[in-house]
């Protein structure tokens, strides 16, 4: 970076690091620990969905390669649209199996990127939830190469638990690079893999 970027106000783009995701389960046990929250076993990565044959491509090889996974238990890994458009390769793992959920997520980018679709990646998630049926994921997102806590509010439409979050954000900033920008913790309403 120059110093005419540095007068401008202009700064680098942070590289995507996939290797954060690896974190989720030692940041699991913290988060067990500290706010009762448990994994659910579902992931989902997201990404703006692309025409053309090359994005098709690369959509059926990843899908085939997760679906390949002969420990898989449950149902395949599955592609969903939400209501805004978006894009979500979503994986179910049974809960304990948090760290080969971790590997379906990391997979997924990977592939993407190695393809050239590094741009249309948006976030990755894993689901939480705890004895009172709280949901909760630990969001990432690909281009700050930072987490983030969503919880909504069990029953309401389109509230979130801001002090759960705030709570789990200071349980988990010694397992995992939170982001410390608070408005860039973008609710994720309706998410697969929630």
């Amino acid at each position: 970076m120059g110093l005419l970027d540095i007068l401008l106000g202009r700064t680098k783009p942070v590289a995507p690091d996939l290797d954060q995701l690896f974190a989720l389960p030692s940041a699991a046990i913290t988060l067990q620990a500290a706010a009762g929250f448990t994994p659910t076993g579902s992931g989902a990565v997201c990404f703006a969905t692309v025409e053309g044959a090359a994005f098709e491509q690369t959509h059926r090889e990843v899908q085939a390669l997760l679906d390949a996974d002969s420990d898989r238990t449950g149902p395949p890994v599955e592609l969903r649209q939400d209501d805004y458009g978006y894009s979500w390769l979503v994986s179910r793992r049974a809960p304990d199996e948090l760290a080969q959920l971790v590997n379906d997520l990391h997979a997924v980018n990977s592939s993407m990127e190695v393809n050239g679709f590094g741009p249309q990646l948006l976030c990755s998630l894993a689901g939480f939830t705890d004895d009172a049926g709280r949901r909760l994921a630990l969001v990432y997102l690909y281009k700050r190469g930072t987490f983030y806590p969503f919880a909504p509010v069990p029953g309401a439409a389109e509230r979130r638990d801001n002090a759960l979050e705030l709570r789990v954000k200071a349980a988990l900033g010694n397992d995992l690079r939170i982001e410390q920008d608070l408005s860039r913790w973008f609710p994720v309403w309706g998410a697969p893999g929630l």
